[in-house]
């Protein structure tokens, strides 16, 4: 049963539970999407109802940042712990990899889809890459084509959100062959090495946001939703 945050869902699941979840989805053929939930898109889905939709239809809402994990434990929710994009599509791509499944990748400038992809099929050699397209593709019907064409099984965009999610939204129908979405944002940069991640002892306490905050202290504005979700999340405490 999925937890409510200011009227935005989230899945209470382990990246273990969710790969269950969509394993037995495949074999049905269902088409499954999954977009990372953090305090900064809460406040925003309360301000844009098409994102709060946006988020609420999704098959799961991971909880990708740490106030998620704080608002939960507040509420006596069932979260114990972060499901991070980047680290759900590291275990999606090993989960391709082992059964076989093609992945598609789309968006990010051509050089850093290029290296990430390198730097992916190295972890995985098993992997199959059906095909890419980088993030500056005018004709979307032409792109939609080509990755149907491609027999992907998954497909990772790269476009920031919710650019991204209302891509997957308006394209699912068109692309049956697709069972699993994911909306990555800047994780194509992790992956090319463009962009380093926080260490690991930043990753484990949930301090990403510290160590992002210190390497680019203009990001302040964007750091003060995080005590802003939840002060609201305290006040909505039982409604």
């Amino acid at each position: 049963m999925k937890e409510t945050y200011l009227g935005v869902d989230v899945s209470p699941l382990t990246y273990e539970q969710i790969i269950a979840s969509l394993r037995e989805r495949m074999s049905e053929n269902e088409q499954s999407t999954i977009i990372a939930v953090n305090p900064e898109k809460v406040i925003t889905a309360n301000k844009d109802e098409q994102v709060k939709q946006l988020i609420n239809s999704s098959t799961f809402q991971i909880a990708d940042g740490v106030g998620i994990l704080l608002a939960s434990k507040l509420q006596k929710g069932r979260i114990t712990s972060r499901v991070t994009g980047v680290d759900m599509m590291a275990r999606l791509l090993t989960f391709a990899a082992s059964e076989g499944h093609p992945v598609y990748f789309y968006g990010a400038k051509e050089e850093v889809v290029t290296k990430a992809i390198a730097n992916i099929k190295e972890a995985n050699p098993g992997l199959v890459v059906a095909g890419y397209t980088n993030g500056y593709e005018k004709d979307e019907q032409a792109l939609v084509r080509r990755i149907h064409e491609s027999g992907a099984r998954l497909l990772f965009v790269a476009l920031g959100s919710p650019k991204q999610e209302l891509w997957i939204q308006r394209n699912m129908p068109n692309v049956p062959n697709v069972l699993v979405f994911q909306g990555v944002g800047g994780s194509f940069d992790v992956f090319s090495g463009t962009v380093k991640r926080a260490p690991a002892a930043f990753r484990k306490a949930g301090l990403e946001w510290l160590y992002r905050l210190g390497s680019d202290p203009k990001r302040i504005k964007r750091q003060m939703n995080l005590p802003r979700f939840l002060v609201r999340v305290l006040l909505n405490k039982g409604r």
